[in-house]
């Protein structure tokens, strides 16, 4: 692992950043809808988001949407620039948003991960995080942008 790797609190200014390291990273980008700058910082002021990221000097080289819903803590958007994979910066970002999470008073942690992405699925698994049976993810959204 890096010892130069420095994990920061991002605010709404780091949104530029954010969004391009999500791009790099082929996480997909909804810049109309819920990955928008004013959705952004609207989450960011809601109060229960934390967005995490992890520098190597100045670089942002991989991010990490931390929420909870009162109950129950959730990592989303875990992006590592694919320069910096498979160094440990994934691992350190999980550990990361853990803490943040068990802080908040959460106990159980879970992350959505999408059908075909193997490296997250094994990249979870190997931080202890392991397949609920029987559950089935169901969304109704409002338009292809949220």
């Amino acid at each position: 692992m890096d010892t130069d790797w420095t994990v920061v609190t991002l605010a709404a200014d780091d949104y530029d950043d954010v969004r391009g390291l999500w791009e790099e990273s082929g996480l997909p980008v909804k810049p109309g809808g819920r990955d928008s700058r004013e959705q952004f910082a609207q989450q960011l002021a809601g109060g229960t988001q934390v967005v995490l990221g992890l520098r190597s000097s100045e670089r942002l080289i991989g991010v990490v949407v931390v929420t909870h819903d009162g109950r129950k803590g959730w990592i989303n958007r875990l992006a590592v620039h694919p320069d910096t994979r498979r160094q440990g910066a994934g691992q350190r970002l999980i550990i990361e948003a853990e803490r943040v999470l068990r802080e908040q008073g959460m106990h159980v942690i879970a992350v959505l991960i999408a059908g075909g992405n193997e490296a997250s699925l094994a990249l979870f698994e190997r931080a202890g995080y392991t397949v609920y049976p029987g559950v089935h993810y169901l969304t109704k959204r409002d338009s292809q942008d949220v």
